[in-house]
């Protein structure tokens, strides 16, 4: 009897000899937070995304939080963002005691509606959190606009989206910061991390100050000069994220040779869609394209995991989140193309070293699972 094929995760890291060598860098020095690697790694960043500056914190939420917190956010505040995100973009406005507010999203690239966010604008609307979800840059311009003509701050979540531009134009360099996150599923890497990008210099530094308890700007020893937070990132974690950096384009490339294998072949398979690609260059995060209506997702997953593939269903609704229910009163058919896009996005395995084969096994399972699972003709038409 012949032994199951391998498992294929969801997502896997790719972690090499030069990662390696640079957490031993770290280890033998003795300084393993607070020492050099830490601005090595900033410096690596903002030389790459083309700002003035980038400050490294514990994660992609951390960056969110400390941006907004340095608006001067709180209760009766609004902030509007989109609730086809990871829950993160949401909490972190919740952290300050502002209120997020959803606007609707764009059924193609599932990134928010310019014309929904103004329409969401009200007296109260004090910042626009921008998302670039999926790895497909946001209308950035016209949110931009949307944010001057009415007075509002700007804080950009690009966790998914890292090394993404706009037009040419990066991810941090159109007038506000932008966060990327570093968590073990994304582009690249730090186990555990994230940057905010800016060219605001008195903003850099009243982030460092924050993620390090507010630490004084001058750096005096033990004293702290605001209210602050332990976001640091440490320099075993910006040794991993040096090793990733100065491999990131082969890791890119990685990334879109596979979607392309997944595009080419998700295509010809009836019951489902593949990723949209327009006009903008979509930094490859996940590979998630959307089920037809009809379909049970669920039983899809359950198929794919009987075959030794892992899937799952990304991204769930922020404001159908039970939290979000119970405190904030959100309830279903608020958002009805959000809605419809979370019930039928599904995400498959993907990472810049799986194979050609793999993606093939993954397809012909899809296909397979989808050919008994397709409804009947006459199902209705997708949001």
């Amino acid at each position: 009897m012949s032994a199951p094929p391998e498992r294929i995760p969801l997502a896997r890291p790719v972690i090499g000899e030069r990662e390696r060598e640079l957490v031993d860098e770290v280890l033998r020095s003795g300084q393993l937070s607070l020492g050099p690697m830490v601005p090595r790694f900033e410096a690596a960043w903002a030389a790459r995304a083309g700002t003035a500056h980038a400050v490294a914190v514990s994660s992609g939420t951390a960056g969110l939080h400390l941006c907004l917190h340095d608006l001067g956010l709180g209760p009766g505040d609004e902030v509007i963002t989109s609730s086809f995100s990871f829950v993160a973009s949401a909490n972190a406005i919740v952290f300050t005691g502002a209120t997020p507010v959803f606007a609707e999203v764009d059924p193609l690239t599932f990134n928010m509606d310019p014309d929904a966010v103004e329409a969401a604008v009200t007296p109260r609307t004090r910042a626009i959190l921008i998302v670039d979800i999926f790895g497909y840059p946001a209308e950035v311009p016209a949110l931009v606009g949307i944010a001057e003509r009415h007075g509002l701050a700007r804080v950009e979540d690009a966790c998914q989206s890292i090394d993404a531009d706009h037009d040419g134009r990066k991810l941090g360099t159109f007038g506000h910061p932008a966060v990327y996150g570093f968590y073990a599923n994304k582009q690249m890497t730090t186990a555990e991390g994230g940057i905010v990008l800016t060219d605001d210099g008195d903003l850099a530094a009243r982030l460092r100050s924050l993620r390090n308890q507010g630490r004084s700007d001058d750096g005096a020893w033990l004293v702290h000069s605001r209210l602050g937070f332990n976001y640091r990132l440490s320099d075993v974690h910006c040794a991993i994220g040096l090793g990733q950096l100065e491999r990131l384009d082969d890791l890119m490339a990685g990334r879109a040779r596979v979607a392309a294998w997944y595009q080419e072949r998700v295509a010809a398979i009836d019951g489902v869609s593949p990723m949209y690609e327009g006009p903008q260059r979509r930094s490859w995060f996940v590979y998630a394209p959307r089920l037809d209506p009809g379909i049970d997702r669920d039983a899809v997953i359950g198929d794919l995991d009987a075959l030794g593939i892992s899937a799952k269903p990304y991204l769930p609704c922020i404001h159908l989140q039970p939290y979000y229910r119970d405190a904030h009163g959100h309830g279903p058919g608020e958002f009805p193309v959000t809605e419809a896009i979370s019930a039928s996005t599904i995400a498959l395995p993907f990472f810049p070293e799986m194979t050609e084969a793999q993606v093939d096994r993954v397809c012909e399972g899809l296909a397979a699972t989808l050919a008994r699972r397709r409804p009947r003709a006459g199902a209705p038409a997708r949001s």
